[in-house]
């Protein structure tokens, strides 16, 4: 048996939305001699009569959630952990989110596996973290954020713990970068040079960089940015020390930027 995918139906002229109803009522009188036919609409009412014909032939229809709002990846992990009957920390949903945001099979993935390992109700930051610690994203957030404490000793001992343990320094220098990114993006909308939806970020992730902006300049961010560039172009060169750079990068972003 073949599956074939039809994207954006919403589009389809009269001759093929017919073909679409007519193939649907012959699938359904022989379930066993059809193909699988998956139609994707965007949403919206261009295209819903289309919908409600296939569904009225004896089509299966599957609504698939909006996830491009950081308040509905959220209320997806909540509602998620909510189908097993739990409940999860709001710290805990929102690292979820953090990490996963965009890739929502494994976000729902990730909430199932977690119900299914665990009977922590509410699912707590920590379990989560405990969970997610292979996740070279999330190692690096944290690597992150022990840098953005000030604490570069610990940032740098965990990076060398996790480089050992096989996680390529490209993984860490991507979430650092990240980390400084939301740091400018905070920064922006702190000084009122961009609005917070202009900012596209998670408003909690948001929120907790407007926290960290103390002491920092944006020169410093600039400085910053620069090393981390400068340490991604060591982690694709022959030749290169990323670790070295790496730990350089660490130091500079636990000074705020500020060179020794």
């Amino acid at each position: 048996m073949s599956v074939v995918k039809l994207l954006n139906v919403q589009n389809a002229d009269e001759k093929l939305a017919d073909a679409l109803v007519d193939y649907c009522k012959q699938a359904c009188a022989d379930p066993a001699g059809s193909s699988v036919v998956i139609c994707q609409h965007e949403g919206g009412v261009k295209g819903k009569r289309l919908i409600d014909q296939l569904v009225k032939a004896g089509a299966g229809k599957e609504e698939v959630p909006d996830l491009k709002r950081a308040d509905a990846q959220l209320n997806f992990v909540l509602q998620r952990f909510d189908r097993h009957g739990r409940r999860v920390d709001p710290m805990a949903a929102q690292q979820l989110v953090s990490v996963l945001a965009g890739k929502t099979g494994e976000l729902a993935a990730m909430c199932d596996q977690l119900c299914f390992d665990f009977d922590d109700n509410p699912m707590g930051l920590n379990r989560v973290n405990q969970y997610l610690t292979a996740n070279p994203q999330v190692t690096g957030f944290n690597v992150a954020d022990k840098a953005m404490e000030g604490r570069a000793a610990d940032a740098i001992v965990m990076m060398r713990s996790a480089v050992e343990q096989g996680i390529d320094p490209i993984a860490l220098i991507g979430a650092l970068a990240m980390k400084l990114r939301t740091m400018a993006k905070a920064s922006a909308v702190k000084a009122g040079t961009i609005s917070q939806a202009e900012a596209k970020t998670n408003p909690w992730v948001l929120k907790n960089a407007m926290r960290q902006l103390s002491g920092w300049t944006s020169e410093g961010l600039g400085r910053c940015i620069r090393t981390l560039a400068w340490a991604d172009e060591q982690s694709k060169t022959n030749g290169g020390d990323p670790v070295y750079a790496l730990e350089q990068s660490i130091m500079l972003i636990a000074g705020k930027g500020r060179s020794a």
